[in-house]
């Protein structure tokens, strides 16, 4: 989810207001960077794969209500993107990019429930070096495969 790289932005947009920021999104090279930023991170972004990790919670109850907020603050924040950037799609324009992620999420998702189940193992009591090694490997590739952002 890259959560530190987007959350609280559609919420603050919203508050704002979109035609109070899309002056500013057309004048200043910085707060563009910083939109375009964010617009990569949620392209490599999963609800799907959060949700899974947020299944590792015990308290259920708090892991419904937590991701509850991310996944609306998460619709927020594309909405605001888009909105900002007059796309109808996350990296409409820039395609090559966009393919880029595309071709590396199976992996990276792959590697995610991978990892999601070795948590899941060493939770319920797997202390092995098997488990924490294949932990660390997927830490590591996860992080390949999100290249600048991993």
């Amino acid at each position: 989810m890259m959560l530190p790289g987007w959350y609280g932005f559609g919420t603050a947009v919203g508050e704002m207001g979109i035609e109070h920021l899309r002056p500013l999104y057309k004048t200043s090279p910085f707060f563009r960077t910083t939109v375009s930023n964010m617009e990569m991170v949620l392209a490599k972004s999963s609800l799907a794969i959060a949700r899974r990790y947020s299944e590792l919670v015990e308290d259920k109850d708090l892991a419904g209500a937590i991701f509850a907020n991310i996944e609306k603050e998460w619709h927020a924040t594309v909405e605001a993107i888009l909105a900002l950037t007059e796309q109808r799609a996350l990296l409409e324009r820039s395609p090559k990019l966009m393919s880029s992620i595309r071709l590396r999420l199976p992996y990276i998702d792959a590697l995610n429930h991978l990892q999601v189940d070795l948590l899941r193992r060493r939770r319920a009591g797997d202390d092995s070096e098997g488990t924490s090694r294949a932990i660390h490997m997927s830490i590591n590739g996860i992080s390949a495969g999100l290249r600048n952002s991993g």
